[in-house]
């Protein structure tokens, strides 16, 4: 639990950022500030990385009080990612929660930051990665959400909607080879 590993954390950074996909949902915050007024970054960061840690140690018991296994949610985790890879890669929408009226906790911190492809993503990454290492992604993730929140409409303007567009479609790619990857290495786990 407490072996910290540079690669690791990089790895699971990297995966945390390509789900969250805090960048690709730039036009949404803008959106959502034009509509709300202020959004509150700090409530809404605070918020998801409380989730998100939380659902890290407790999930795994969750899941064993409804009578499943790890290997089984980290193999439909792998199905969540792929098709979220594919959202981003082919710029489509296979599904997304109703709109909400409201915003800072709901739809920022959740499910926008934490959803249920972030939470999902945490057990399939528990199932691979060091705790401590995973805690250390999220809090790094968190920053950089903080930064993105306190920043999107410069960040738009920066980026552009073509900036934007690559970025997506970039960590799309790696997001379906992490999905992949996460399929092999737990898909033999389900016939032991």
């Amino acid at each position: 639990m407490f072996e910290i590993s540079f690669k690791e954390i990089v790895t699971v950074s990297m995966v945390l950022f390509a789900v969250i996909d805090i960048i690709g949902s730039i036009p949404v915050i803008v959106d959502l500030r034009s509509k709300v007024g202020h959004i509150h970054s700090e409530k809404a960061s605070i918020v998801a990385m409380f989730i998100m840690i939380t659902f890290l140690f407790v999930g795994e018991e969750l899941l064993h009080l409804i009578g499943i296994d790890v290997n089984s949610f980290a193999v439909a985790g792998s199905f969540v990612l792929f098709f979220l890879a594919l959202e981003m890669i082919l710029g489509i929408r296979l599904y997304r929660d109703e709109e909400a009226k409201t915003a800072s906790i709901v739809p920022i911190a959740f499910p926008l930051i934490a959803g249920a492809g972030t939470m999902t993503t945490l057990l399939s990454l528990k199932s691979q990665f060091h705790t401590i290492n995973i805690i250390i992604a999220i809090l790094l993730n968190i920053i950089l959400v903080y930064a993105v929140l306190k920043s999107s409409s410069k960040i738009e303007k920066m980026l552009g909607i073509t900036g934007l567009g690559i970025i997506r479609k970039v960590f799309g790619v790696v997001l379906l080879a992490i999905a992949v990857k996460l399929f092999a290495a737990n898909v033999k786990g389900l016939f032991v």
